[in-house]
């Protein structure tokens, strides 16, 4: 407990944009949001005054930095497994726990686990030597999807393998350097959703609306919220779905579950226990945002409403464009908000790469396609100082 404040000390491991949201939102719930940082330039050190240096991979630093911290969570799924159990071993508080991230951070786990629950899942396989992904091609036709099991996000160890020479390319040497690795069924999909739910210790649960992610080269490119054009009662199933995947694991905070909606119903493609990309709409759109019901959750408050603020709501990822722009952010701001007075932009603090997440605009309306419009045109002038419909700067 903070004797300041006479509230909780959250501990968010990781220094990046969810820490620094969470940060945002504990300001007013009044509490205090340490944060373990592996750099002083962290998206989140750069605004948490609470910030201990230190990796999250380093048990001594994770030890040190729960020293005093009321809960620990989490900004990512990276810390080792061991490392958690230690930690709980120690009497630290771990939201959500050892046993539950671990199907956030091994596919194959998850996957295994889903399927033993009944619950919906591709066809897939463990791979230790090639002949497992060419039996599994034989099996379920080609393409198929090869994963590592650990460590892979926004597109990368994901290997798409089109033919058994592909495999040939790819697999050994992957085996070879010691990755875990499955493979899945390439599913025929119409279109993705994402279920994002929330958990507190006493089984309390909450569910906002089913969105529609869109990628584009394995990154979350757009959210659209609520999902257009999905029956009621496919929603419902999402949700309880999403619902039921977090009291079967004893998920504490939040949980998204992307879905791929295909021909043959929903199938859960990952799990993510933490505040996630699909649920950055939620900041603006929502009664309560995702980072205030995280931090809700971790801390066993009552959870809070899920209500959306609009009938529609689109949250664009600002990706970093090919060249920087040489206009500033600064200038871009002024700009936008000129244009668009009403748009919610949120930055993250972070040097601007080719393709890297920098930042989201969040749009809400009365209509899906006017505030998709507008937010794909914000993000787009954000990252890359053009505007797509041909507006000059003058």
């Amino acid at each position: 407990m903070d004797p300041r404040t006479g509230t909780p000390v959250v501990g968010m491991v990781g220094g990046g944009q969810l820490a620094r949201m969470t940060h945002q939102a504990a300001i007013p719930l009044g509490q205090s949001l340490r944060v373990l940082s592996v750099s002083d330039s962290d998206p989140a050190a750069l605004v948490a005054r609470d910030v201990v240096l230190g990796h999250h991979t380093d048990l001594d630093a994770l030890r040190a930095f729960a020293r005093g911290c009321d809960v620990l969570t989490f900004d990512h799924e990276h810390v080792p497994t061991e490392h958690l159990h230690a930690l709980v071993a120690d009497g630290v508080k771990v939201h959500p726990g050892p046993d539950a991230l671990v199907h956030a951070q091994d596919k194959l786990v998850m996957r295994r686990k889903l399927a033993d629950l009944g619950l919906p899942v591709p066809p897939f396989a463990e791979v230790t030597r090639l002949d497992d992904v060419t039996a599994f091609g034989a099996k379920f036709g080609w393409p198929c999807v090869l994963k590592a099991a650990r460590g892979g996000y926004d597109g990368r160890g994901v290997w798409m393998l089109n033919t058994p020479e592909s495999a040939q390319r790819v697999v050994p040497e992957l085996l070879e350097a010691g990755t875990p690795l499955l493979v899945e069924q390439c599913v025929p999909l119409r279109r993705e959703f994402a279920a994002l739910v929330a958990r507190s210790p006493f089984g309390q649960g909450a569910a906002w609306p089913l969105v529609q992610t869109v990628q584009k080269d394995g990154i979350c490119v757009e959210v659209l919220a609520p999902a257009p054009e999905v029956h009621l009662e496919l929603a419902e199933s999402a949700q309880e779905l999403a619902l039921r995947v977090a009291d079967e694991l004893g998920v504490v905070g939040v949980l998204a579950v992307e879905l791929f909606d295909t021909d043959a119903g929903i199938l859960v493609n990952e799990l993510a226990m933490r505040p996630h990309n699909s649920g950055h709409w939620t900041m603006d759109g929502s009664l309560t945002s995702q980072f205030e019901q995280h931090l809700r959750a971790v801390l066993d408050y009552p959870l809070g409403a899920t209500d959306p603020v609009a009938p529609a709501v689109v949250m664009a990822n600002v990706l970093g464009a090919p060249t920087v722009p040489e206009m500033g952010v600064d200038e871009r701001l002024h700009h936008l908000f000129a244009r668009y007075p009403d748009a919610h932009v949120h930055l993250y603090g972070k040097a601007e790469r080719p393709g890297r997440k920098v930042g989201h605009v969040n749009v809400l309306g009365e209509r899906m396609e006017q505030a998709r419009e507008k937010a794909r045109l914000a993000a787009h002038w954000l990252s890359h100082a053009v505007w797509l419909d041909g507006h000059q700067i003058h």
